[in-house]
């Protein structure tokens, strides 16, 4: 792992544990889940510049002249009820516009035994752990291949780095240092997707980002045309926004332009995901609704369009997109700007074991 900042201070702690008989390298996969190899371990690289959560933010400049989407607007489908490589519920997606690709991540399913490990391991045990599956997709939404990522987290929110098309590899970004009293992540990761392989966040091929140490429920959006990241933290009791300059980021260059505490979370809903486009931030909450148990409603899933600049909330809906769909939970932001720009929900649906992934959008 390449190391960007540091992870000591205040916050959430680390138990010991660790996520289960998991090499430090990537694995290579064979065809039937046979491996071929397995690496050994690398040492860590020195520290880079380290950032305090007392430093003070700049004023944020404003990226694109775009406007807020209108979250009040009816959704058009996109994906309906796809099955991912795992049977449990996909957490995040992002597009990869340049190769016309979609990215799903979901923790991995209970009794699945990955190469090198010694036995198979419970679906409770994969989410304490942070071990992922990453999902690659086509355009319509059929299933190519997949990536076991361990140690990461939980998947929250993920993004697809821009590159020319057919460029290799494909740079993804999610949380990673799975704090394991948890089972989120205590840092940002930037890593190549390669197919049927597996990857340790200890890995050299992983870049670590520790924006502000002793923070964990790290989580980060990607606006690649204002060249900016939004990052979710948490301190005890705390749910928090810090928006930095893209470039300085990958730099380690951790100067905060904008800290704003997260909207909504007086409403106790859990957190489903975020992105970032332009000046404005998105963010979904809610739990899952099955419409079959009554009394009959649709559901209290909320959606929020927040001005970074201000830490305002410029918008706030109940969305009630899909929501006849048979355990339904909202499951994930991402804008895909090629093609309007649009702002895509991901919903996870279907009973536990056979779980499904839809997108639908908003222009």
């Amino acid at each position: 792992m390449r190391r960007r900042g540091e992870s000591g201070g205040a916050g959430e702690r680390d138990g010991g544990r660790r996520s289960p008989a998991a090499p430090s390298r990537r694995s290579l996969l064979g065809l039937g889940g046979a491996m071929a190899a397995s690496l050994a371990t690398a040492p860590r690289a020195a520290a880079g510049p380290r950032n305090t959560l007392g430093a003070a933010p700049r004023s944020p400049q404003a990226p694109t002249a775009d406007g807020p989407f209108d979250l009040s607007l009816p959704s058009t489908r996109r994906i309906a009820e796809q099955p991912l490589h795992h049977t449990t519920v996909m957490q995040s997606f992002a597009f990869d516009e340049s190769n016309r690709h979609i990215y799903a991540v979901q923790v991995i399913s209970g009794n699945v035994q990955l190469p090198g490990e010694s036995r198979a391991y419970t679906h409770a045990e994969r989410s304490l752990a942070g071990d992922l599956c990453m999902n690659r997709l086509t355009w319509d939404g059929t299933l190519l291949d997949r990536m076991y990522l361990k140690g990461f987290g939980h998947g929250t929110v993920m993004a697809v780095e821009d590159a020319p098309a057919g460029a290799a590899p494909v740079m993804l970004w999610t949380e990673c240092d799975v704090n394991p009293e948890s089972g989120y992540g205590r840092a940002v990761g930037r890593f190549p997707y390669a197919a049927d392989t597996v990857l340790h966040s200890g890995d050299p091929s992983v870049t670590a980002y520790w924006p502000l140490p002793g923070t964990t429920n790290n989580a980060a959006a990607l606006d690649q045309d204002g060249r900016r990241l939004l990052l979710r933290y948490g301190l005890p009791g705390l749910r928090r926004y810090a928006l930095y300059d893209l470039d300085a980021f990958v730099a380690g260059r951790f100067v905060r332009q904008a800290d704003f505490a997260q909207p909504g979370t007086e409403l106790a809903l859990p957190f489903q995901g975020m992105t970032l486009h332009g000046d404005y931030a998105y963010q979904m909450l809610g739990h899952t609704h099955d419409p079959d148990v009554p009394p009959p409603d649709r559901g209290d899933t909320q959606l929020f369009c927040i001005d970074v600049r201000t830490g305002e909330v410029v918008q706030q809906v109940l969305s009630d997109t899909v929501y006849a769909l048979n355990l339904r939970e909202p499951e994930g932001l991402s804008v895909l700007r090629g093609e309007g720009p649009r702002l895509y929900m991901g919903y996870a649906s279907g009973p536990v074991g056979g779980r499904k992934l839809s997108l639908y959008s908003i222009e």
